[in-house]
Parts: C-alpha cells; sequence; structure tokens
C-alpha cells in the first residue's frame, strides 16, 4: 500500500469530489460496526425475544462509553484538520500521543465504573428478571472499551490527514472477527462453549481488539507511521493535552448526554413489555445502518470545516456545510426508502412473530421520518464541531435533550398512545439542533477576529 496525501497536499477544497473522497471510506468504516451490532440482535433473535429486548439496554449502556470516544475521536480530528489546513503537520505525532494517553484514562473510567458503580445503577431501574443477564453480559463487554477508543484515536489521523480510505481495510477485519465468534460463542459450535447471550459480548471485546491491532498495522505499512513519526513518543505535552481536552471535554459530555436519553427512553420501556423492548432494539439497528451515510458526512463536515479554519478561508464554510448537507439526505434516502418499501423482509431476520412485524412497521415509519430531520441537522451540529466552540455544542445538546425528555416522559408515562408515537420525540430533538446550528453558524460569532474584519471589509 502507497502512503497517503503528500505532507503538502492536506488542504482541503469545497467541492464534490473532495466532500465524497472523505465521506464514502467512512461510510463503510461506520457500516461495518453497525452491521456488527445487527448480526448480534439477529443471532440473540434467535436465541429469543427476552435476549433480543435485553440487548438494546445493555447496547445503549455500552454505547454511552462508546460515543464519549466518539467526541474525543471528534475532538481529535478537529485539532488535526486545524494542523493540517495551516500546514502544521509536525504536530501530527504529539496530538496521536496525547490523544492516546487520554483515551485510556478514559477506558479505565469505564471499566471502573461499569463494575463498581454500574451494579447498583442498573438494579434500581431495571427489570428484576432481566437485571442478572444484562449487568453479566456488561462486565465482559466493558473490556472491549479501550480498544475501540484506540481503534478511535487511530481513525481520527487517517480522516483528518486525507487518508479515510484506509479505514476499511480494519473494519472489514472487525466484522469477520465478529461474525464468527457470535456464531461460535452464541450457540456453541465447533468446539467452542454456547455461551448465550454473554457469547454476543466475548465477540464483541475480540472484533474490537481486532480493530485496533489492524488500523496501527496501517499506519505501519502504509508507511504513514514513518512520514509523521508517530507512536515514538508518549511523553506528557501540556500544551498540545490542554488544547485537546478543552475541545473535547464539551463534545463528550454532549455525546454521553445524547446516548444517556436513549438509555433512559429504554428503561422507560421496561413497563411496557418484551415486545416493546425488542422492536425498539430493532430501531435502535435501523438508526444504525441507515445512519451510517449521516455520521460519515456529518464527520466529513467536521473535517473539512477545521481544516478550512486553518486555511483561514471561513468564508467558503457555510458553502460546504450546505454542499455536504444535500449529499447527506440523498444518501440518507436510500436506506430509508428500502427499509419502507420491504419492512416485512427487514423484520423477518430477528425470527419474530406476525405481530411483533405488523408493529414494528409502523415504528418504522416514524424512525424514517426522524432519520431525514438527522441527514440536515447532523451536518450542522458537526460544522459548529470543526469551528472548535464545542461549548456551544454542549449548550446545544442540553437544550435539544431537555426537550426531548420532556416529550418522552408525557407520551411514554402520562399519556401513552402508541410505541411509534413515542418514537416521534426524534423529530423534537432533531429540529431543535438544527434551528440552534443554524442560527448560530449563520450569526458568525464563531469567525476569528480577523474573518470578521475580512467581513466588513466585504460589506463596506
Amino acid at each position: 500500500m502507497g502512503t497517503g496525501a503528500t505532507i503538502n497536499d492536506l488542504k482541503v477544497q469545497v467541492n464534490n469530489k473532495q466532500i465524497l473522497s472523505i465521506a464514502l471510506p467512512i461510510t463503510l468504516s461506520i457500516l461495518i460496526p453497525q452491521l456488527n451490532m445487527l448480526i448480534n440482535s439477529i443471532f440473540l433473535g434467535k436465541v429469543s425475544e427476552e435476549a433480543l429486548g435485553n440487548a438494546g439496554i445493555t447496547g445503549v449502556f455500552y454505547l454511552i462509553f462508546a460515543v464519549a470516544g466518539h467526541g474525543l475521536n471528534n475532538a481529535m480530528q478537529t485539532v488535526f484538520s486545524k494542523n493540517a489546513g495551516s500546514g502544521n503537520h509536525e504536530n501530527f505525532k504529539t496530538i496521536l500521543s496525547q490523544g492516546i494517553r487520554i483515551s485510556l484514562q478514559f477506558a479505565a473510567v469505564g471499566i471502573l465504573f461499569t463494575w463498581l458503580i454500574a451494579p447498583f445503577i442498573m438494579k434500581s431501574v431495571a427489570d428484576a428478571g432481566s437485571y442478572p443477564q444484562e449487568m453479566s453480559f456488561l462486565k465482559i463487554r466493558i473490556f472491549g472499551l479501550p480498544f475501540l477508543y484506540l481503534f478511535q484515536m487511530g481513525n481520527a489521523f487517517l480522516v483528518a490527514s486525507l487518508n479515510s480510505r484506509y479505514l476499511m481495510f480494519a473494519f472489514i477485519c472487525e466484522a469477520a472477527v465478529n461474525v464468527l465468534f457470535d456464531y461460535l460463542l452464541i450457540f456453541g459450535h465447533a468446539g467452542f462453549p454456547a455461551m448465550s447471550f454473554n457469547g454476543a459480548a466475548v465477540a464483541s471485546v475480540l472484533a474490537e481488539f481486532t480493530g485496533m491491532m489492524v488500523v496501527f498495522s496501517v499506519l505501519i505499512v502504509t508507511g504513514l507511521k514513518t512520514k509523521y513519526g508517530l507512536l515514538k513518543s508518549f511523553t506528557f505535552n501540556k500544551y498540545i493535552n490542554d488544547q485537546i481536552l478543552k475541545v473535547s471535554i464539551p463534545l463528550v459530555a454532549q455525546y454521553v448526554i445524547s446516548v444517556t436519553t436513549w438509555l433512559v427512553f429504554f428503561l422507560l420501556l421496561e413497563g411496557r413489555g418484551t415486545n416493546a423492548k425488542a422492536i425498539s432494539n430493532v430501531m435502535r439497528n435501523v438508526f444504525g445502518i441507515a445512519g451510517v451515510f449521516i455520521w460519515a458526512f456529518a464527520s466529513t463536515s467536521n473535517t473539512m470545516v477545521g481544516n478550512l479554519m486553518g486555511q483561514k478561508r471561513e468564508g467558503d464554510i457555510i458553502l460546504a456545510i450546505t454542499h455536504i448537507t444535500y449529499w447527506s439526505v440523498g444518501f440518507c434516502a436510500v436506506p430509508v426508502l428500502i427499509l419502507n418499501l420491504y419492512p416485512e423482509v427487514f423484520f423477518s431476520l430477528f425470527g419474530q412473530d406476525d405481530a411483533f412485524i405488523k408493529e414494528g412497521t409502523s415504528v418504522i415509519r416514524m424512525v424514517s421520518l426522524g432519520m431525514v430531520f438527522m441527514s440536515i441537522a447532523n451536518i450542522w451540529l458537526n460544522g459548529v464541531t470543526g469551528t472548535g466552540k464545542t461549548q456551544m455544542n454542549l449548550k446545544i445538546e442540553l437544550i435539544a435533550i431537555s426537550l426531548y425528555l420532556g416529550y418522552t416522559f408525557y407520551f411514554m408515562k402520562v399519556n401513552y398512545i402508541s410505541l411509534a408515537m413515542a418514537w416521534s420525540n426524534e423529530f423534537i430533538y432533531w429540529t431543535v439542533i438544527f434551528t440552534m446550528s443554524f442560527v448560530y453558524l449563520k450569526g458568525g460569532k464563531w469567525k476569528t477576529a480577523r474573518s470578521m474584519d475580512n467581513t466588513l471589509m466585504d460589506k463596506r
């Protein structure tokens, strides 16, 4: 494999070719882990409806810690991209090493929390019959966290250095390992123990370890490690460490709060029966699969905005975000259309009865509309991220989440109409996200003083 772009060729251009060259490899990289979760759910659906339902709560719990890493990943992309745009590529090695240090500290906190504190929280809120199985799963699953975080650090570098095409190697290997060990460990084939629900946890940990090993092998084989002097020193660097934390802490808080509300949603479902939990877990997979294009273009928005900020081309940022939004909506429409044309085919994968499929189909219609809203709002929100003003991200998230939770509680506990109505909360959330992100970016308060001066001169 040859190396990526030359060191002097890391400045992005605002055109469709550039957008797609960044987004499409990221699409595959996001699709593979979402397929992993889908495959886990398909296997567990064959075990029992209870296992399928419990996979929803455990999946969201782990997702809280996973998105904390995603917040750090996005912060790293912002810092990397600004340095790439300004030509300060010599900082890459220090940024990556400090990101690795921080990510491992985050992972240690996540593991300790899950083993020492989470049992008390889960026992007080989870269904008594489901709690033992859910907690046993989580105590295994959480050991994949350091591998996932290191995996994300390598990915952040590859995206920001315009080498995102290499991401596919790690994700293909990760997916293959996950499918293989799901089959071997859930059902006990080829002499392996039949671990049932916990087999999916072990398979996921092995898959994340594989992904981490492959992504760092890619850095070595492609010559990127040598080119940028990566992974030579992990000495603490206060300036870069503080720069990463300044951008990442609001993002980590934003993502954790966002996904925690999904955990609240699933816990509120505890009183609605096993069927509602199982259908909602399937909906989580719908968001994962149909959302891969959205998250890929959102990551592209973050990267391009950060790079343009580094180039001092802030006047091109709104144009770039607008172009990325068009692509996001167009790509999202494809899986959404397929899911709505053939919902029974999708639901039949999980081995459930006709009543499950009928109720699930009405929910998938509602979720699909929410996905369209998400395909617009997430691009603009990640545009805010790319400016580095992540405190604003957190403010937007807090307001959107407050309205989301109030709406959810009303239609889940006070006036429950149907599961589909409960899932309409996504409209509230993404409408607020888009409106606030759009107004903030259009307002221009994120611009540097130099950019603001140029804007005033242009108006004169």
